[in-house]
């Protein structure tokens, strides 16, 4: 009988891991490349990590998320932040009903499965806060009362690198709080002229199948969670992590001159969980010191601080990680 519950459990499993391909391909009838992008959203919605986007305007970021959201079949919601946006405007307020003499909670947008905030970093601290409370608490609170936000619950916000006049940047501590931070690139020049054909087509409308329930995507975050992290592995991440606070014990002395401040124990925690999506997204059951590899960059960039010294001399926490990454070795 274990045996017969233990080969269900396998094709159950198979059937998520080729639901989430179909997924990546449903997609695709949109959006054109950006694979990379699109497997860091969905590492982020398996594993209850928030995922931060950087990139130039007009690369796809927000129609990405959009077009997820409904093949996943989730509600969908975009904030745009401007800088008089208000607090309230986000998670909701009190109004008053004449008729019933009475104030009535009116819940903002957040109340959503999959938020979009939309160049985060254009509204001020207040509002910043007010999201990223939300992201932690997985609650919000209108006036007396507490609310449980909806589940599956992801954001997924923007920032524009080009443009920082009337910006109010997040500080490193808001920004911990991501689990990734994705740098999105140019398309290629073969996906560009794909996305020119598509877009001078007027009449161009993709018919989108929603592949995934919630239900499915609650199977998938139990699978994910029981994918098996060697104790080797657990080591690695650590010294991984490590290596970014203490460069010098690694033999990293000369990148140990541009690091201001190493990476939080988040960094630990979220290589862990995303390495785990990884594997899975592989169809392994384990993961390897690969699946770490790929997604450390993701996982860092955001919380290594440098100093100046780093950005006189044009270094970039890319640098950093891909010294770290050649320099620390797994333990055996």
């Amino acid at each position: 009988m274990e045996e017969q519950v233990s080969t269900e459990t396998v094709d159950i499993i198979k059937e998520h891991q080729q639901k989430i391909q179909l997924v990546i391909d449903e997609v695709g009838k949109v959006v054109v490349g950006q694979r990379r992008m699109v497997d860091r959203l969905l590492i982020g919605l398996f594993t209850q990590g928030h995922i931060l986007l950087e990139g130039v305007p007009g690369i796809a970021k927000t129609l990405t998320v959009n077009t997820l959201a409904d093949v996943l079949h989730l509600d969908f919601q975009r904030i745009q932040f401007t800088p008089d946006l208000l607090p309230s405007d986000l998670v909701g307020t009190m109004i008053y009903n004449q008729k019933k003499a009475e104030f009535e909670v009116k819940k903002g947008p957040i109340f959503g499965n999959m938020i979009l905030a939309d160049e985060i970093n254009r509204s001020p601290a207040k509002v910043q806060s007010a999201l990223l409370e939300a992201m932690q608490e997985k609650t919000v609170s209108i006036g007396d009362n507490t609310f449980e936000l909806d589940r599956p619950f992801l954001v997924m916000a923007t920032q524009n690198p080009v443009d920082q006049e009337g910006t109010y940047p997040l500080p490193e501590a808001q920004m911990d709080r991501f689990m990734l931070k994705v740098f999105v690139e140019y398309p290629s020049k073969e996906e560009e002229l794909e996305v020119m054909r598509r877009m001078a087509d007027l009449s161009f409308e993709a018919n989108l199948n929603a592949i995934l329930t919630k239900e499915d995507i609650f199977a998938i975050r139990n699978e994910i969670n029981n994918v098996t992290v060697s104790e080797s592995i657990e080591k690695y991440i650590i010294e991984l992590v490590y290596a970014t606070r203490n460069p010098k014990d690694y033999k990293m002395d000369n990148e140990a001159q541009y690091i201001q401040f190493g990476a939080s124990p988040r960094a630990s925690i979220n290589l862990n969980r995303a390495a785990k999506a990884v594997a899975f997204f592989e169809g392994r059951d384990f993961v390897l010191p690969e699946d770490i590899k790929e997604i450390a960059d993701d996982v860092l960039n955001h919380r290594i601080l440098l100093n100046y010294e780093a950005e006189a001399d044009n270094v970039t926490t890319h640098d950093i990680i891909k010294s770290l990454l050649s320099k620390v070795q797994i333990s055996k």
